[in-house]
């Protein structure tokens, strides 16, 4: 990820991107002394952009009855974070019920 040019020297500079206008600037003159510019550069297919590294599309799922909505075909479930232990076995079960991929399934005993 690209920095903006002295973020690291002054505390107040935002760290979020900027392009360097200066006359003498080294970031702005490519050196290799100097932090990288972001570059216009290689990118996923439009179809695969967004989607999870397995192919499927990432839903979140809070409660065992949000599974219902999905198509197992091309969403996965991603359990939130807040939910308990209980409820993630609710989840699990019924997912495997649905055939649905669970991506985050955590330590099945």
């Amino acid at each position: 990820m690209a920095k903006r040019q002295n973020t690291h020297k002054n505390k107040r500079i935002n760290s979020s991107w900027r392009k360097p206008q200066g006359k003498h600037s080294n970031q702005r003159l490519k050196k290799n002394s100097a932090p990288q510019m972001p570059q216009a550069g290689l990118r996923t297919p439009k179809d695969q952009r967004g989607l999870h590294p397995s192919g499927f599309e990432d839903v979140l799922v809070h409660r065992p009855e949000d599974l219902e909505d999905l198509d197992s075909d091309e969403q996965a479930a991603r359990i939130a974070s807040k939910v308990g232990g209980r409820k993630t076995e609710m989840i699990l079960e019924k997912a495997e019920e649905l055939d649905v991929k669970v991506l985050n399934p955590g330590d099945q005993e």
